[in-house]
C-alpha cells in the first residue's frame, strides 16, 4: 500500500496536513525569494563598482552573483512546481523539478566559471590598470556581500534541511560559496591597496574562477543521479532492511527498489510471509512494516507486495 492512504492507522488530522503542506510550501517559497531580492542589489552593486574600477575579482563576484540570482529564481519557481501533490499526468509527483533544477543551476556555475577564468587570464596577459577609488567602494561592496549572504544563505539551508529541499539547497550553497569568495577578494583587494600589485586581484579572480567551476561540478551530480533513479543512500537502505528484519513473523524479502524524486522517497519491497497465514494477517503486517518505514524516513511512499513462504525457497 502506498503513504498517505486514509485507512487504518494512516488517517491524517486535515488541521495536521494543511499545517505540513501550506505552511512548509510557504516558507520554501519565502526562502527562495528572499534570496532572489538579495542577489538582485548585489548583482547591481557589484557590476557597477567591478566595471568603473577595472577590477576583474569584483567583476568575477558580478557575474557569480548573476548566475546566484538566476539559480534563485530557479529555486523559488521549482520548489513552487515540485510541492504540487500528485495529479493524473505525475502520479508519482512533481519532485524531480527539484532535480531538473539543481541540474541547470550547476550547468550555470560551470559556464560562469568558464567566463571569469577567460577573464583573469586576459586582464594577466594586458596588464589592465586599476582605479583605486573605485576599488575602495568594491571593499564595502565586497564586505556587504559577505555580510549579507550569510544571513540569506543560513536562513535557505535551515528551510532546506527542514524540508528535504534539493534546490533550495543548491541556492544555499551558491550563496555560502559567495561568502567565501567575497571575503577572500576583500583581503585581496584591501592586498592591492596597501600594496599596488593590480596581479592580487588577476589571481583572485583567477582562483575564485577554478573554485565556482569545481563547486559546479560536485553540485551536477547530486542534482543528477535521482533523475536517473538511483537508489538511497546506503544508511537509509540499511534501516529499511533492519525494519523489516525486526518483523520476527515476516519470512524474509527480495525486490527492493528506492529512488528519490525531489524530497520524496519511493520505496518498494516484495514480502514472504508464512504459508499458514491468513490474507488478511498479512496484510496487517505488511502495513505495520510500511508504518515503521514512515517513521523512519520523511516524505517515503511505500509499497509492499506479499509472497507466500514457499517462494522464498524458490529464490535459493
Amino acid at each position: 500500500m502506498a503513504a498517505g492512504e486514509t485507512c487504518g492507522t494512516n488517517n491524517i488530522d486535515p488541521r495536521v496536513f494543511f499545517m505540513r503542506v501550506f505552511m512548509v510550501n510557504g516558507e520554501k517559497r519565502g526562502a527562495a525569494a528572499a534570496s532572489i531580492v538579495s542577489n538582485t542589489l548585489l548583482v547591481l552593486l557589484k557590476a557597477v563598482v567591478g566595471f568603473f574600477a577595472g577590477s576583474v575579482s569584483i567583476l568575477a563576484e558580478a557575474v557569480h552573483s548573476g548566475v546566484d540570482l538566476i539559480a534563485a529564481l530557479i529555486a523559488f519557481f521549482a520548489v513552487k512546481v515540485a510541492d504540487n501533490p500528485p495529479d493524473e499526468d505525475h502520479p508519482y509527483g512533481h519532485g524531480k523539478y527539484e532535480n531538473v533544477s539543481g541540474s541547470i543551476e550547476a550547468v550555470l556555475i560551470v559556464l560562469a566559471a568558464v567566463y571569469i577564468v577567460y577573464e583573469a587570464v586576459m586582464k594577466i596577459l594586458h596588464d589592465a590598470p586599476i582605479e583605486t577609488f573605485s576599488l575602495g567602494i568594491g571593499v564595502v561592496v565586497m564586505f556587504i556581500s559577505v555580510v549579507a549572504n550569510i544571513i540569506v544563505s543560513q536562513r535557505l539551508f535551515r528551510v532546506a534541511k527542514k524540508t528535504d529541499s534539493i534546490a533550495l539547497e543548491a541556492d544555499g550553497h551558491h550563496l555560502r560559496l559567495d561568502v567565501y569568495t567575497s571575503a577572500g577578494i576583500l583581503v585581496g583587494l584591501l592586498l592591492v591597496l596597501a600594496t599596488g600589485y593590480t596581479i592580487i586581484d588577476r589571481l583572485l579572480g583567477l582562483a575564485v574562477g577554478l573554485w565556482i567551476g569545481w563547486i559546479g561540478i560536485e553540485l551536477s551530480k547530486r542534482a543528477v543521479s535521482p533523475l536517473l533513479d538511483v537508489q538511497l543512500p546506503a544508511t537509509e537502505l540499511e534501516r529499511i532492511v533492519q525494519i523489516i528484519h525486526s518483523e520476527e513473523k515476516v519470512v524474509g524479502f527480495h525486490k527492493l527498489r528506492t529512488r528519490k524524486s525531489g524530497a520524496h522517497r519511493h520505496v518498494d519491497v516484495h514480502l514472504f510471509m508464512p504459508n499458514e497465514m491468513s490474507l488478511s494477517e498479512a496484510h496487517n503486517l505488511a502495513e505495520q512494516v510500511e508504518d515503521k518505514i514512515r517513521a523512519e524516513l520523511d516524505n517515503v511512499f511505500v509499497l509492499t507486495h506479499i509472497e507466500p513462504e514457499d517462494d522464498a525457497l524458490c529464490e535459493v
